[in-house]
C-alpha cells in the first residue's frame, strides 16, 4: 500500500477538533489517517469486485451495498447511513416521543457532531484512494465514501478522546493490559485494548487512537488496521 495517506493531516486535525479541545499528536493523526485508509480501502475493494462481476470498471451506490451485504466488517460510519439516499429503506424510520418521524439531519443532535455536515471534506482524498485502488465512482458513490470516512474518523476521534479521559479503555469491562507502542498488544485477542494509558492527560497520542481503533473495528479488519497503522507510524523508542 502506498506510503502516503490520501487523508492529509491537517483534514485529520480539523475532524479532531471538531469533536475534543484536547491536543492531538502528529503520530496520532498519522495512525488516524492510516486506519481510515485501511477502512475506506476494504469498501473500495469490495465494491470493485461487486462492480466487476457486473463488467464494470466505474463504481455505483449499489455496489457499496454489496461490499457491506459480503463483508461485515467494513459497515462502519453508521450515522452516514440514515442521511445518504442510497440506504433508504434499509436502516428503519426513527421515531420521536411524540410518535413524528425524526428527520435524517436531526438524529444526532446538534451538540453531538456526527461527521455528517463535514463529509465534503474528504471529497479529494477518497478520489485519490478511488485512484490508487485502480477504479473511479459516480458523484452518488463519491459522496458516500466521504460521508462513511468522515463519519468513521469522527466517531474515531471521538473515542480516542474518551480513552485519554478515562485513563484506558474501559468500555469492555474487563480488559487485559497490552504494552504500549507493541502491535501484537493490540493483536493478539479481539479485545485487548490499554487499560491503563500512558502519557499526559491532555495529549492524543498514538496508542490512544489505536485503542479507539479497538473499539471501532473488529475481525480481520481490525487486525489489518491495526497492523498497517503500526507499520506506518513506528513506536518511537523510549528515552
Amino acid at each position: 500500500m502506498d506510503d502516503v495517506s490520501p487523508f492529509r493531516p491537517p483534514l485529520v486535525r480539523t475532524v479532531f477538533r471538531d469533536v475534543t479541545p484536547l491536543h492531538v499528536s502528529r503520530p496520532a493523526l498519522g495512525v488516524a489517517a492510516s486506519v481510515t485508509r485501511t477502512v475506506l480501502t476494504e469498501i473500495i475493494d469490495g465494491a470493485r469486485a461487486a462492480a466487476a462481476e457486473e463488467g464494470r470498471g466505474k463504481l455505483v451506490p449499489r455496489d457499496l451495498i454489496s461490499a457491506i451485504d459480503r463483508n461485515v466488517e467494513v459497515e462502519v460510519g453508521a450515522q452516514w447511513y440514515v442521511h445518504s439516499p442510497t440506504f433508504r429503506g434499509l436502516t428503519g424510520v426513527v421515531y420521536d416521543a411524540d410518535g413524528v418521524v425524526v428527520p435524517p439531519r436531526q438524529r444526532n443532535g446538534a451538540r453531538n457532531p456526527s461527521g455528517v455536515d463535514g463529509a465534503h471534506r474528504f471529497e479529494a482524498g477518497v478520489k485519490r484512494l478511488l485512484r490508487s485502488r485502480g477504479t473511479t465512482a459516480v458523484p452518488a458513490m463519491v459522496r458516500d465514501l466521504n460521508g462513511i470516512a468522515s463519519v468513521f474518523l469522527t466517531d474515531l476521534a471521538r473515542d480516542a478522546a474518551m480513552v485519554v479521559r478515562e485513563g484506558g479503555v474501559k468500555r469492555f469491562g474487563t480488559v487485559s493490559l497490552g504494552t504500549p507502542g507493541h502491535p501484537d498488544s493490540f493483536l493478539k485477542d479481539p479485545l485487548l485494548a490499554l487499560s491503563n494509558r500512558r502519557g499526559d492527560w491532555r495529549t492524543i497520542g498514538r496508542d490512544d487512537v489505536l485503542a479507539a481503533t479497538t473499539m471501532q473495528l473488529f475481525g480481520d479488519l481490525r487486525k489489518q488496521a491495526l497492523a498497517e497503522a503500526c507499520e506506518a507510524i513506528p513506536q518511537p523508542p523510549a528515552g
